[in-house]
């Protein structure tokens, strides 16, 4: 079981099969947390 995390807030984005347990970080994947604030600035 895989992980993809928002780098900028930390929250959980996705989760995806694999064999290993992963952590994968990445930018303005979709993070509804980051795009909510960056549509108020």
């Amino acid at each position: 079981m895989g992980t993809i995390v928002c780098q900028t807030c930390n929250s959980t984005i996705e989760h995806f099969e694999d064999e290993k347990v992963s952590v994968l970080y990445t930018h303005n994947h979709n993070c509804q947390c980051c795009d909510t604030a960056a549509s108020e600035k």
